[in-house]
Protein backbone atom coordinates (compact mmCIF):
# COMPACT_ATOMS: atom_id res chain seq x y z
CA UNK A 1 0.00 0.00 0.00
CA UNK A 2 1.32 3.43 -0.92
CA UNK A 3 1.95 6.05 1.73
CA UNK A 4 -1.28 7.88 2.53
CA UNK A 5 -1.89 11.60 2.84
CA UNK A 6 -3.73 12.68 5.99
CA UNK A 7 -5.61 15.95 6.41
CA UNK A 8 -8.94 17.31 7.74
CA UNK A 9 -12.04 16.98 5.60
CA UNK A 10 -13.39 20.02 3.73
CA UNK A 11 -16.76 20.54 1.98
CA UNK A 12 -15.05 20.13 -1.39
CA UNK A 13 -14.51 16.46 -0.47
CA UNK A 14 -18.22 15.77 -1.01
CA UNK A 15 -17.81 13.63 -4.13
CA UNK A 16 -14.82 11.75 -2.74
CA UNK A 17 -16.83 11.10 0.44
CA UNK A 18 -19.80 9.80 -1.53
CA UNK A 19 -17.52 7.50 -3.53
CA UNK A 20 -16.00 6.10 -0.34
CA UNK A 21 -19.34 5.57 1.40
CA UNK A 22 -20.77 3.84 -1.67
CA UNK A 23 -17.73 1.54 -1.82
CA UNK A 24 -18.31 0.72 1.86
CA UNK A 25 -21.99 0.03 1.17
CA UNK A 26 -21.12 -2.41 -1.61
CA UNK A 27 -19.46 -4.66 0.99
CA UNK A 28 -21.16 -3.90 4.31
CA UNK A 29 -24.72 -3.77 2.94
CA UNK A 30 -26.24 -1.47 5.53
CA UNK A 31 -28.67 0.16 3.11
CA UNK A 32 -27.01 3.57 2.85
CA UNK A 33 -26.14 5.09 -0.52
CA UNK A 34 -24.99 8.65 -1.14
CA UNK A 35 -24.80 11.42 -3.68
CA UNK A 36 -22.28 14.26 -3.40
CA UNK A 37 -25.14 16.51 -2.33
CA UNK A 38 -25.90 14.18 0.58
CA UNK A 39 -22.32 14.10 1.82
CA UNK A 40 -21.87 17.82 1.35
CA UNK A 41 -24.84 18.38 3.65
CA UNK A 42 -23.01 16.40 6.33
CA UNK A 43 -19.76 18.23 5.72
CA UNK A 44 -21.39 21.64 6.24
CA UNK A 45 -23.10 20.54 9.46
CA UNK A 46 -22.72 23.54 11.81
CA UNK A 47 -21.84 21.16 14.66
CA UNK A 48 -19.11 19.28 12.80
CA UNK A 49 -15.87 21.19 13.34
CA UNK A 50 -13.96 19.80 10.37
CA UNK A 51 -10.78 21.75 11.05
CA UNK A 52 -10.42 20.52 14.62
CA UNK A 53 -12.42 17.31 14.59
CA UNK A 54 -12.08 15.47 11.30
CA UNK A 55 -9.39 13.46 9.58
CA UNK A 56 -9.23 11.94 6.11
CA UNK A 57 -6.79 9.47 4.60
CA UNK A 58 -6.12 9.79 0.85
CA UNK A 59 -4.34 7.43 -1.50
CA UNK A 60 -3.53 9.90 -4.26
CA UNK A 61 -6.89 11.51 -5.08
CA UNK A 62 -8.93 8.66 -3.58
CA UNK A 63 -10.41 9.04 -0.10
CA UNK A 64 -9.87 5.69 1.63
CA UNK A 65 -10.81 6.48 5.24
CA UNK A 66 -12.24 9.25 7.37
CA UNK A 67 -13.51 10.25 10.75
CA UNK A 68 -15.48 13.27 11.91
CA UNK A 69 -16.89 14.30 15.25
CA UNK A 70 -20.18 16.11 15.79
CA UNK A 71 -20.67 17.90 19.09
CA UNK A 72 -23.94 18.90 20.75
CA UNK A 73 -25.26 22.44 20.67
CA UNK A 74 -26.51 22.00 24.24
CA UNK A 75 -26.03 19.43 26.96
CA UNK A 76 -26.69 18.88 30.66
CA UNK A 77 -24.51 16.72 32.90
CA UNK A 78 -23.19 14.63 29.99
CA UNK A 79 -21.96 15.86 26.61
CA UNK A 80 -22.34 12.99 24.13
CA UNK A 81 -20.36 13.59 20.95
CA UNK A 82 -20.92 11.45 17.87
CA UNK A 83 -17.88 9.92 16.17
CA UNK A 84 -18.51 8.75 12.62
CA UNK A 85 -16.06 7.12 10.26
CA UNK A 86 -15.22 4.34 7.88
CA UNK A 87 -12.49 2.68 5.83
CA UNK A 88 -12.61 1.55 2.21
CA UNK A 89 -12.92 -2.26 2.14
CA UNK A 90 -9.76 -2.58 0.03
CA UNK A 91 -7.75 -0.72 2.68
CA UNK A 92 -8.93 -2.51 5.81
CA UNK A 93 -6.63 -4.50 8.11
CA UNK A 94 -3.81 -1.97 7.65
CA UNK A 95 -4.32 0.04 10.86
CA UNK A 96 -6.23 2.90 9.23
CA UNK A 97 -9.37 2.30 11.27
CA UNK A 98 -7.39 2.19 14.51
CA UNK A 99 -5.62 5.45 13.68
CA UNK A 100 -8.91 7.14 12.80
CA UNK A 101 -10.65 5.93 15.95
CA UNK A 102 -7.83 7.14 18.17
CA UNK A 103 -7.77 10.48 16.35
CA UNK A 104 -11.53 10.73 16.79
CA UNK A 105 -11.37 10.27 20.55
CA UNK A 106 -8.62 12.89 20.75
CA UNK A 107 -10.66 15.29 18.60
CA UNK A 108 -13.73 14.71 20.77
CA UNK A 109 -11.75 15.98 23.75
CA UNK A 110 -10.80 19.11 21.82
CA UNK A 111 -14.33 20.10 20.80
CA UNK A 112 -15.67 19.12 24.22
CA UNK A 113 -13.21 21.49 25.89
CA UNK A 114 -14.36 24.28 23.57
CA UNK A 115 -18.10 23.83 24.05
CA UNK A 116 -18.98 21.99 27.28
CA UNK A 117 -15.82 21.78 29.40
CA UNK A 118 -17.68 21.48 32.71
CA UNK A 119 -19.60 18.35 31.75
CA UNK A 120 -18.71 14.67 31.51
CA UNK A 121 -17.69 13.59 28.02
CA UNK A 122 -18.96 10.45 26.31
CA UNK A 123 -17.96 9.48 22.77
CA UNK A 124 -20.56 7.52 20.79
CA UNK A 125 -19.97 5.29 17.74
CA UNK A 126 -23.01 3.95 15.89
CA UNK A 127 -22.57 0.95 13.59
CA UNK A 128 -24.60 -1.95 12.20
CA UNK A 129 -23.68 -4.93 14.33
CA UNK A 130 -22.88 -7.22 11.39
CA UNK A 131 -19.93 -5.19 10.06
CA UNK A 132 -16.85 -7.35 10.43
CA UNK A 133 -14.11 -6.06 12.70
CA UNK A 134 -16.04 -3.18 14.29
CA UNK A 135 -16.78 -4.82 17.68
CA UNK A 136 -13.16 -5.90 18.08
CA UNK A 137 -11.83 -2.47 17.14
CA UNK A 138 -14.05 -0.38 19.41
CA UNK A 139 -13.77 -2.81 22.33
CA UNK A 140 -9.98 -2.67 22.05
CA UNK A 141 -10.18 1.07 22.70
CA UNK A 142 -12.52 0.78 25.70
CA UNK A 143 -15.91 1.26 24.06
CA UNK A 144 -18.84 -0.79 25.34
CA UNK A 145 -22.43 -1.25 24.06
CA UNK A 146 -24.72 1.46 25.41
CA UNK A 147 -27.91 1.11 23.33
CA UNK A 148 -29.35 -0.92 20.49
CA UNK A 149 -31.28 0.38 17.49
CA UNK A 150 -33.53 -1.65 15.23
CA UNK A 151 -34.24 -0.67 11.65
CA UNK A 152 -37.88 -1.55 11.06
CA UNK A 153 -39.71 -1.68 7.73
CA UNK A 154 -43.30 -1.63 6.48
CA UNK A 155 -44.32 -2.92 3.03
CA UNK A 156 -47.12 -0.32 2.76
CA UNK A 157 -49.83 -2.95 2.39
CA UNK A 158 -52.86 -3.39 4.60
CA UNK A 159 -52.69 0.10 6.08
CA UNK A 160 -55.84 1.11 7.92
CA UNK A 161 -56.86 4.46 9.31
CA UNK A 162 -56.62 5.40 12.98
CA UNK A 163 -59.09 7.93 14.32
CA UNK A 164 -58.39 9.76 17.60
CA UNK A 165 -61.24 12.03 18.74
CA UNK A 166 -60.19 15.68 18.83
CA UNK A 167 -57.00 15.07 16.91
CA UNK A 168 -56.30 16.89 13.64
CA UNK A 169 -53.40 15.96 11.39
CA UNK A 170 -51.92 18.50 9.01
CA UNK A 171 -49.11 18.33 6.46
CA UNK A 172 -45.90 20.32 6.76
CA UNK A 173 -45.94 23.89 5.52
CA UNK A 174 -43.38 26.68 5.84
CA UNK A 175 -45.61 28.45 8.36
CA UNK A 176 -45.78 25.32 10.53
CA UNK A 177 -42.08 24.49 10.35
CA UNK A 178 -41.31 26.01 13.75
CA UNK A 179 -44.13 23.97 15.32
CA UNK A 180 -42.57 20.84 13.81
CA UNK A 181 -39.18 21.69 15.30
CA UNK A 182 -40.60 22.71 18.68
CA UNK A 183 -42.66 19.54 19.07
CA UNK A 184 -39.70 17.40 18.05
CA UNK A 185 -37.51 19.09 20.66
CA UNK A 186 -40.06 18.78 23.44
CA UNK A 187 -41.05 15.21 22.54
CA UNK A 188 -37.41 14.10 22.43
CA UNK A 189 -36.51 15.77 25.72
CA UNK A 190 -36.56 12.43 27.57
CA UNK A 191 -35.17 10.33 24.70
CA UNK A 192 -31.80 8.75 25.42
CA UNK A 193 -28.93 10.80 24.02
CA UNK A 194 -31.19 13.36 22.34
CA UNK A 195 -30.70 17.11 22.53
CA UNK A 196 -32.77 20.04 21.29
CA UNK A 197 -32.15 20.94 17.64
CA UNK A 198 -31.36 24.63 17.12
CA UNK A 199 -32.69 26.21 13.93
CA UNK A 200 -29.39 25.86 12.07
CA UNK A 201 -29.14 22.16 12.85
CA UNK A 202 -32.80 21.62 11.93
CA UNK A 203 -32.16 23.22 8.55
CA UNK A 204 -29.05 21.13 7.99
CA UNK A 205 -30.27 17.75 9.22
CA UNK A 206 -34.02 17.80 8.56
CA UNK A 207 -35.26 20.41 6.09
CA UNK A 208 -32.74 19.59 3.40
CA UNK A 209 -32.79 17.92 -0.02
CA UNK A 210 -33.87 14.58 1.49
CA UNK A 211 -36.90 16.03 3.34
CA UNK A 212 -40.31 14.93 2.07
CA UNK A 213 -42.84 17.56 3.20
CA UNK A 214 -45.78 15.77 1.56
CA UNK A 215 -45.28 12.82 3.96
CA UNK A 216 -44.45 14.87 7.06
CA UNK A 217 -47.25 15.62 9.51
CA UNK A 218 -48.14 17.48 12.67
CA UNK A 219 -50.87 16.35 15.04
CA UNK A 220 -52.89 19.02 16.83
CA UNK A 221 -55.31 18.70 19.72
CA UNK A 222 -57.55 21.69 20.36
CA UNK A 223 -55.23 23.67 18.11
CA UNK A 224 -52.10 22.78 20.08
CA UNK A 225 -49.31 20.83 18.33
CA UNK A 226 -48.82 17.58 20.25
CA UNK A 227 -47.16 15.12 17.86
CA UNK A 228 -44.86 15.10 14.85
CA UNK A 229 -43.68 12.77 12.10
CA UNK A 230 -40.98 13.80 9.62
CA UNK A 231 -40.16 11.77 6.51
CA UNK A 232 -36.95 11.72 4.50
CA UNK A 233 -35.92 9.78 1.39
CA UNK A 234 -32.58 9.36 -0.37
CA UNK A 235 -32.48 9.39 -4.17
CA UNK A 236 -29.19 7.49 -4.10
CA UNK A 237 -30.89 4.60 -2.27
CA UNK A 238 -33.65 4.47 -4.88
CA UNK A 239 -31.14 4.51 -7.73
CA UNK A 240 -29.08 1.73 -6.16
CA UNK A 241 -31.92 -0.56 -5.08
CA UNK A 242 -34.93 0.33 -7.21
CA UNK A 243 -36.91 0.69 -3.97
CA UNK A 244 -38.44 4.03 -2.96
CA UNK A 245 -38.19 4.12 0.81
CA UNK A 246 -40.01 6.68 2.96
CA UNK A 247 -37.89 6.90 6.10
CA UNK A 248 -39.72 8.24 9.16
CA UNK A 249 -36.78 10.11 10.65
CA UNK A 250 -38.72 11.79 13.48
CA UNK A 251 -41.71 10.33 15.32
CA UNK A 252 -42.56 12.01 18.60
CA UNK A 253 -45.43 12.85 20.93
CA UNK A 254 -45.49 15.29 23.81
CA UNK A 255 -45.25 13.44 27.12
CA UNK A 256 -48.71 14.44 28.35
CA UNK A 257 -50.32 13.09 25.16
CA UNK A 258 -48.61 9.72 25.05
CA UNK A 259 -50.65 6.50 25.19
CA UNK A 260 -53.57 8.35 23.64
CA UNK A 261 -53.16 7.12 20.08
CA UNK A 262 -51.31 10.14 18.68
CA UNK A 263 -48.27 8.21 17.37
CA UNK A 264 -50.49 5.49 15.93
CA UNK A 265 -52.61 8.05 14.10
CA UNK A 266 -49.55 9.82 12.70
CA UNK A 267 -48.01 6.53 11.56
CA UNK A 268 -51.20 5.38 9.83
CA UNK A 269 -51.62 8.76 8.14
CA UNK A 270 -48.01 8.80 6.94
CA UNK A 271 -48.12 5.18 5.74
CA UNK A 272 -51.19 5.92 3.63
CA UNK A 273 -49.58 9.09 2.27
CA UNK A 274 -46.38 7.20 1.37
CA UNK A 275 -48.33 4.49 -0.43
CA UNK A 276 -50.37 7.11 -2.26
CA UNK A 277 -47.20 8.92 -3.32
CA UNK A 278 -45.76 5.84 -4.99
CA UNK A 279 -43.31 4.72 -2.31
CA UNK A 280 -42.57 1.01 -2.05
CA UNK A 281 -41.70 0.86 1.62
CA UNK A 282 -41.54 2.83 4.85
CA UNK A 283 -38.81 2.49 7.44
CA UNK A 284 -37.71 3.90 10.79
CA UNK A 285 -35.16 3.30 13.54
CA UNK A 286 -36.16 2.35 17.06
CA UNK A 287 -33.98 2.87 20.13
CA UNK A 288 -33.88 0.37 22.99
CA UNK A 289 -31.72 -0.45 25.99
CA UNK A 290 -32.67 -4.08 25.30
CA UNK A 291 -30.81 -5.73 22.38
CA UNK A 292 -34.05 -7.46 21.36
CA UNK A 293 -36.34 -4.53 22.13
CA UNK A 294 -38.74 -2.91 19.69
CA UNK A 295 -41.53 -0.48 20.48
CA UNK A 296 -45.05 -1.85 20.57
CA UNK A 297 -46.54 1.13 18.75
CA UNK A 298 -44.44 0.37 15.66
CA UNK A 299 -45.18 -3.35 15.74
CA UNK A 300 -48.87 -2.53 16.08
CA UNK A 301 -48.59 -0.27 13.03
CA UNK A 302 -47.21 -3.19 11.01
CA UNK A 303 -43.44 -2.59 11.10
CA UNK A 304 -41.04 -5.52 11.39
CA UNK A 305 -37.41 -5.49 12.54
CA UNK A 306 -34.83 -5.95 9.77
CA UNK A 307 -31.37 -4.86 10.98
CA UNK A 308 -29.79 -4.05 14.32
CA UNK A 309 -27.28 -1.34 15.16
CA UNK A 310 -25.14 -0.96 18.25
CA UNK A 311 -24.34 2.37 19.87
CA UNK A 312 -20.89 1.97 21.39
CA UNK A 313 -19.89 4.44 24.09
CA UNK A 314 -16.67 5.52 25.75
CA UNK A 315 -16.63 7.80 28.79
CA UNK A 316 -13.49 9.86 28.56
Amino acid sequence: MRELTWRPLVPADAQASADLLNAIEAVDRIGENYTAEDTRQELIDPYADLERASLAAFDGETLVGYMKVRHKASATEVHRVFLDGGVHPAYRRHGIGTALLEAGVAAAKVVHARHHPGLRLVVDVHKAEHIAGVPELVRSRGFAPARYFQRMEHALSGVTGVVVPGLRIEAWSPSADEDFRSVRNEAYRDFWGAAPMPVDQWRNKIVNQTFRPEISFLARHAGVAVGVLVTMSWEADTAATGVRDAHFMVVGTLREFRRRGVAGALLAHALRAAAGSGYDRASLNVDSADPAGVSGVFVKAGFTAKQRYVRWALEV
